[in-house]
């Protein structure tokens, strides 16, 4: 009798000694969530929705960033443009540019007078100009310009050439096309050069394409027509400055990127003195300096990122809850199995690392899954509005980081309530 009972209290410590390995866990969890595929796959939705949009968004957002970075620096990082300044309707703003306060004997002045100006180019542009060639008609931009434009703003020559000195003094008629004029105006292998135009009821011949630049802002910078800014002037807007040819604005060419704020000082005061401008009056001009432009546009892309990544990462809440009341849901389920498994030695802590591996398990292969929709969804976007695809590896080290927190966090009570279950109340229960 003895015998027995000592053999009855060995065994029982050899049960409760008995330690299950972590394969044997892993093992047993992913059968469970195997035999469970459905409810598996849902739960493991709201994150794969989670990290996805998370990496998708910081992506794109990177990607539109440097799309535009990229575009701003074309023009060049030592490049500064000065417009008039906004002239007023019934107490409305037209826009800066719009009053006729700046004069293309300012922009000379400043390329006289500025050491730190390289070159200077003024402009005068009209929108929604009517432009016809045969029974085609559209609706451009029309810049009237001088000859430094191409230099400062990096305009290249597809076909043609760009109008000359010669063209300027004359005011000559002649046109040069942004490629998307060209394409509105011309079929394909059609000769362009020499070709006529009428703008604004008055011919123009065209001597020159531009290629392409491509948008800035969602404005396409292909969508224009140059002509010398004396016949703008003279035939199309009309000279409507007391003194001078009256312009929109000019760019501006620093010698050296370092020099760009002295620049900009020496303009403005150069301005202020030809203007007769003293405080308190307010400045007839203003200054863009596209440095600036870009420091400004980073920085209100990385808040907006930040913004919509966090307002995305709430939907890992969401799949953490998920998980949370799936697992609840999985704990009262199998309160029987847990008695049994119980009874034959394990361990509370056994149970509790079966749970929470489930857990963790959910999360991390949703993790994975959705770091793969978040890249796939940014290089689908990236190659359909053409900027570059770029994926940071921190987003997809936070990702996964956030994903084994959630499984933790979300599998960490129901694990700890299958833990503290009583085997005898576990085993009678229906």
């Amino acid at each position: 009798m003895q015998k027995s009972q000592s053999k009855s209290q060995s065994s029982k410590r050899s049960l409760r000694k008995h330690k299950v390995s972590f394969s044997q866990i892993l093992i047993m969890s992913v059968e469970t969530l195997w035999g469970n595929k459905l409810r598996t796959g849902l739960t493991m939705l709201g994150v794969i929705i989670g990290i996805a949009s998370v990496i998708a968004i910081t992506s794109i957002g990177q990607g539109v960033q440097k799309q535009t970075e990229l575009t701003i620096q074309e023009l060049g990082t030592n490049v500064m443009l000065v417009q008039a300044g906004a002239a007023r309707t019934g107490g409305i703003s037209q826009g800066d540019g719009s009053a006729s306060t700046l004069t293309w004997e300012d922009a000379k002045a400043i390329a006289k007078q500025v050491p730190a100006a390289k070159l200077v180019t003024a402009y005068l542009q009209r929108g929604s100009i009517q432009v016809v060639r045969g029974n085609t008609n559209i609706s451009t931009i029309l810049v009237g310009a001088d000859l430094n434009l191409p230099a400062i703003r990096n305009i290249q020559v597809q076909e043609g050439l760009y109008f000359n000195q010669s063209d300027l003094d004359a005011a000559k008629p002649v046109a040069f096309l942004g490629s998307t004029v060209r394409e509105k105006l011309f079929k394909s292998g059609e000769k362009v050069i020499g070709a006529d135009l009428r703008i604004s009821g008055k011919r123009y011949t065209v001597v020159g394409v531009a290629e392409s630049k491509g948008t800035m802002g969602g404005q396409s910078m292909d969508d224009v027509i140059y002509i010398p800014l004396t016949n703008m002037s003279a035939q199309i807007v009309g000279n409507n400055a007391l003194t001078g040819v009256a312009i929109n604005g000019f760019w501006v060419e620093a010698s050296d990127p370092d020099q760009l704020n002295s620049a900009q000082f020496q303009v403005t005061n150069i301005l202020r003195l030809r203007h007769r401008i003293r405080p308190p009056t307010l400045d007839d001009f203003v200054i863009t300096n596209l440095v600036d432009i870009i420091s400004t546009f980073t920085s209100v892309m990385g808040y907006l990122t930040l913004m919509v990544g966090a307002i995305a990462g709430i939907s890992l809440v969401v799949g953490g809850i998920g998980i949370a009341n799936i697992m609840l849901v999985s704990v009262m389920e199998r309160t029987r199995e847990i008695g049994i498994r119980k009874a034959v030695g394990a361990t509370g802590r056994d149970i509790l690392r079966q749970f929470l591996t489930e857990s963790i398990l959910i999360s991390t292969i949703g993790g994975v899954i959705g770091v793969g929709f978040g890249v796939g969804l940014a290089l689908g976007a990236a190659t359909i509005f053409n900027f570059p695809f770029i994926v940071p590896l921190w987003s997809i080290g936070t990702g996964f980081t956030l994903s084994l927190i959630v499984g933790v966090l979300a599998g960490g009570i129901p694990a700890r309530n299958a833990a503290k279950l009583d085997p005898i109340a576990a085993l009678h229960n229906e």
